[in-house]
């Protein structure tokens, strides 16, 4: 499959994303995700008098967060093949079966398994640093790769 990959890159002239690229788009899409989420819970936030209060109002919305996150990834992945940290590292997401933006189940299988990941202590992350590809669990569940735009 690898060396299959390796043509395929250099076949269509394809360069692969840096890892300090996909790190830094990363940041600013949680930037951005905690920043709405902050303006969601501002007033539930405002009431909270103690941290564990804090604490407790972050907790309540955590499925809504991950299903926001879902829904992000989703959208900007299968309408313009980037998110937003991605569009402002000039970087892209394809589907390998396509060279295109991933469809909308691929995109889906993407943003689910990109929480997985970070359920599970960012483990995808990791060893997208050690794919010789950069390829996160995520990126292997979506059959996508990411690459410089």
């Amino acid at each position: 499959m690898d060396e299959r990959l390796d043509s395929l890159l250099q076949r269509e002239h394809l360069s692969l994303a840096s890892v300090r690229q996909r790190a830094a788009a990363f940041g600013i899409d949680e930037l951005l995700l905690s920043f709405i989420m902050i303006i969601i819970l501002w007033d539930s936030m405002a009431n909270a008098t103690t941290l564990e209060e804090m604490i407790a109002v972050t907790n309540s919305f955590l499925l809504e967060y991950m299903a926001i996150k879902i829904l992000y990834h989703t959208f900007f992945t299968m309408q313009y093949g980037a998110s937003v940290g991605k569009i402002i590292m000039k970087i892209r997401i394809i589907e390998l079966s396509t060279l295109s933006n991933p469809r909308f189940l691929s995109a889906f299988n993407r943003s689910v398994f990109r929480v997985v990941s970070e359920i599970l202590f960012y483990l995808g992350f990791l060893w997208a640093m050690l794919d010789p590809f950069h390829r996160s669990w995520h990126d292997r569940t979506g059959k996508t790769l990411v690459i410089n735009a």
